[in-house]
């Protein structure tokens, strides 16, 4: 059984903007409430968080996590990564936290957060991380289990997916090779980002978005990393195809 939270469905500015006057953000609909994007996954009782954007504290708390066994880092930008250091807590009562993320990305935190990634001259307090490499191209394994990396494109960036099982999980997509779709045939769920309705640079509108789940064919999609210009959530759900959803923080699926 795998069990899933969207911690947090939003992008990088989340959903009320500071100071917007959008309809959206003065939404009273708690799904039009959109925090920075983040995944909780629990799976034989062990629990996952992909990205740990600066909402990250928050998110723990209101979904009363109190134990994360690995990290998994999409890539670098700051909606991604800038709770990293509220791993602390977990650090204070488990020991170092894994990590698992490309070189690209342990590089740039240790630029940010070098007094967790660095093991020298640490100062009392601040938590330690047990740093796992991962690249394109591969898998690697968390207690049994098997996580293949899926390349992505956010423009220019090379951002990672996840697949477990059935499930796939990509975020800041603009583009896929063929050869990366190819791993994501037989899914019963997706869950990919769709920003908005008109197109953007780098990341997938809705309109790309739903060609991809096309192409890919999963059983159900669920939207994520979603902009307060796609529109209310209410209104753009009913527009959306059959087995397509949009996410909301704290949705909760359960996979076999």
């Amino acid at each position: 059984m795998i069990k899933i939270i969207f911690l947090g469905t939003g992008t990088s500015q989340g959903i009320p903007v500071i100071g917007s006057n959008h309809p959206v953000c003065k939404s009273n609909d708690p799904k039009d409430k959109r925090l920075r994007v983040s995944l909780f996954i629990n799976i034989n009782n062990f629990n996952y968080v992909i990205d740990c954007g600066p909402d990250f504290r928050q998110q723990m708390l209101t979904n009363k996590i109190e134990r994360i066994d690995g990290l998994f880092f999409t890539h670098e930008h700051a909606d991604h990564t800038a709770g990293f250091d509220d791993i602390r807590p977990f650090f204070f009562r488990q020991g170092k936290i894994p990590i698992y993320a490309q070189k690209r990305v342990l590089l740039s935190l240790e630029k940010r957060f070098d007094y967790i990634i660095s093991n020298e001259n640490k100062y009392p307090g601040a938590p330690s991380v047990q740093i796992n490499e991962i690249s394109f191209n591969s898998s690697f394994n968390i207690n049994n289990e098997r996580v293949d990396c899926i390349k992505v494109m956010h423009d220019k960036l090379p951002v990672m997916g996840f697949k477990i099982r059935n499930f796939a999980y990509l975020t800041d997509v603009k583009t896929i090779k063929k050869n990366q779709l190819k791993k994501l045939k037989n899914l019963d769920v997706l869950i990919i980002n769709a920003l908005r309705i008109e197109p953007h640079q780098s990341h997938l509108n809705l309109e790309e978005a739903i060609k991809i789940v096309d192409k890919i064919k999963p059983k159900k999609t669920y939207l994520t990393h979603i902009s307060h210009h796609m529109g209310f959530h209410n209104e753009v759900e009913k527009k959306l195809p059959k087995g397509v959803k949009l996410a909301y923080d704290n949705l909760k699926i359960e996979l076999n």
